[in-house]
């Protein structure tokens, strides 16, 4: 088949150049959860540019249950801080030998230095969408919100930027230190900044935490 033939029909199909796709890949690879930032300020412009990807996710029923808290002030990122910290030490204890070893050197917050700190809920009450597949599905809601996160994830990272998912925290605490309704699902608390080093290794591999599957565990049924 001449190649030119399938070049054109890939492009009527909305296919993307091979080097655009290579980029894709690449960028992708290098989409790490960064816990070490420098504290290097973020242009508000690149962050609005970022934050605008959102908008693009795909929602259940179009419904964009999307909300986001910009943490700012000293008292609530002092809160977060501080939440971060007592989940921190709980979740240490439930560990022993090796592992509580291991546990206790991973760095899992950039609290502390990450200039830009996010707070993403789900409204699960939103009456956006008219109930269409979240009556069947409510947590497909949620799930959009993470949709959104990761495109404005991988917007950061071709920004130059790093983003981190702090996990370690107790969501009804974030809840009432941010004050947020009470139809307001947490899903992520998230570190922004410019990472210190770029890797397309998990820093939970790197430190001997966990391994990443060599390949898709795919099933057929």
């Amino acid at each position: 088949m001449d190649p030119r033939h399938t070049a054109q029909d890939n492009n009527a199909l909305g296919a993307f150049p091979k080097v655009f796709r290579d980029q894709l890949d690449l960028l992708m690879r290098l989409r790490r959860d960064v816990r070490r930032f420098r504290t290097q300020d973020v242009d508000e412009a690149v962050l609005a540019r970022c934050l605008s990807c959102v908008q693009l996710a795909p929602s259940v029923g179009l419904s964009e249950p999307w909300r986001v808290i910009r943490v700012n002030s000293a008292s609530a990122r002092a809160a977060a801080l501080k939440n971060f910290q007592t989940a921190n030490a709980a979740a240490l204890a439930g560990y022993d030998g090796e592992k509580a070893e291991t546990y206790a050197g991973l760095k899992l917050s950039g609290m502390r230095e990450a200039p830009i700190q996010l707070a993403f809920y789900c409204d699960d009450s939103t009456e956006k969408g008219h109930g269409l597949g979240a009556n069947t599905m409510p947590e497909m809601r949620r799930y959009s919100v993470v949709t959104a996160i990761t495109l404005f994830w991988l917007a950061l990272r071709g920004e130059g930027l790093g983003l981190g998912w702090v996990s370690v925290l107790d969501p009804d605490q974030m809840n009432r230190d941010l004050n947020v309704p009470d139809d307001w699902a947490l899903i992520g608390y998230f570190c922004i900044g410019y990472p210190e080093h770029i890797s397309d290794t998990p820093e939970l591999e790197l430190e001997g935490w966990e391994t990443r599957f060599g390949e898709l565990p795919l099933e057929t049924r």
